[in-house]
């Protein structure tokens, strides 16, 4: 066992990760000319070992951000090196043996907390969709600002590390009701620039299901999905779940600033473009709602008549999927699927449907899910000014030949 409470094939594997992550963000930062998976502004493809290829979408290269292809969606953990990023201001610099925990406020007893502080406290492992509240943005019109993301700002990963209600008994919490703020270690690019600072209501908080994890599919947790540490909140968007954690404040209020008080917000009822909206008219982004993607086959591939299997994931903020519907045009029928996975909050489940294809021509195949608290995908989202949480109906095109 490392000194940072890491055994050393586990620390290898974080160091390797953070050192091609600076790396390669390093390069940029200088002005060096960006790796041949990034030069072509839309996608990377770099060859592993044993031949195979992955393929990421590239939507900003500082901060970076990229995008999950679909395909990757079939199965049920997304692999680290094919989860998506998400960067507000990049990556921090991490030293393990340094790093640190800080928990103050309205508690009994401020800590200062380690790696290997942490690991003393008991472990929990749970799987959980992390999806960005801007996914899908980039179907609503018109247009709005932000990262255009398509489908593929989400992935589902098993997080493992220690509960935040376990912490923050420790530190002797002394409020019923309140907030937890978080920030991490992740600097804004100038003074002019607010921190990215957030806080969950206490309630959220103290759920047995909120973690401060630090590994992601039985691996360290990777530099740029966080590492060490960040905030897990099954069900709810990802700008929630804080990256490169550093400090918990637990305080009455929300979260003081720009982050907490003003961004991520929606209208509370739909508004249309140039509605003169006031601070009271929005509330803020917390849960996802419910959502499904097809993964296989791609848009546009070309399939040979007969059958072919269609299969997809679909998830939900509160409750679980209870149901997915495939549809092969806007006026066919709607046909059940077979779901697959168990019935369990926070996470997605897999979904298999058999498409008896006869005729050669084009043909759209359609897909909503439904929860339950009997929500169903809507046919599009109505349009919000920051396009966030859209979960229209997913469609492909094919061909039949």
């Amino acid at each position: 066992m490392s000194r940072n409470g890491m055994n050393q094939g586990d620390e290898s594997s974080f160091l390797s990760g953070r050192r091609d992550w600076l790396r390669t963000a390093g390069a940029l930062a200088a002005g060096a000319a960006a790796p041949q998976w990034l030069r072509d502004g839309t996608a990377f493809a770099e060859e592993k070992p044993g031949g195979s290829e992955s393929k990421m979408i590239v939507r900003c290269l500082r901060p970076l951000d990229l995008e999950s292809p679909v395909e990757v969606f079939d199965s049920f953990l997304t692999p680290n090196d094919m989860f998506f990023v998400r960067s507000h201001f990049g990556a921090p610099a991490v030293e393990l043996t340094t790093w640190r925990l800080a928990v103050r406020g309205l508690i009994e007893r401020p800590l200062s907390l380690s790696l290997d502080d942490l690991k003393e406290l008991p472990q929990a492992t749970l799987p959980a969709v992390l999806q960005c509240s801007g996914n899908g943005r980039s179907n609503y019109a018109p247009t709005v600002p932000g990262i255009g993301w398509g489908k593929g700002a989400v992935g589902n990963a098993e997080w493992g590390g220690v509960r935040l209600v376990d912490v923050l008994k420790r530190a002797g919490l002394k409020l019923d009701e309140g907030h937890v703020h978080m920030l991490g270690g992740d600097a804004p690019p100038s003074a002019k620039t607010p921190v990215f600072l957030r806080s969950l209501p206490l309630t959220q908080a103290l759920h047995p299901s909120t973690l401060i994890a630090t590994r992601m599919n039985g691996e360290p947790l990777p530099v740029q999905h966080g590492g060490p540490l960040r905030v897990v909140v099954p069900g709810w968007a990802g700008h929630n779940w804080i990256k490169w954690l550093r400090t918990i404040t637990v305080a009455k209020e929300e979260a003081p600033g720009t982050y907490q008080q003003s961004g991520y917000r929606m209208p509370k009822v739909p508004a249309p473009p140039g509605a003169d909206l006031k601070p009271s008219d929005l509330v803020p982004v917390t849960t996802m709602p419910v959502k499904s993607l097809i993964a296989r086959p791609s848009a546009g591939a070309r399939l040979k008549a007969g059958r072919v299997e269609v299969r997809g994931v679909a998830w939900t903020g509160t409750g679980h999927v209870t149901a997915v519907h495939v549809s092969t045009g806007p006026n066919a029928p709607w046909q059940p699927a077979t779901l697959l996975d168990d019935e369990r909050p926070g996470t997605w489940r897999r979904w298999r449907w058999m498409l008896d294809s006869a005729r050669p021509g084009r043909l759209q195949v359609r897909v909503r899910a439904t929860d339950s608290n009997g929500q169903t995908q809507p046919e599009t989202t109505p349009w919000n000014r920051s396009g966030y949480l859209w979960n229209g109906i997913d469609s492909i095109e094919c061909e039949i030949i």
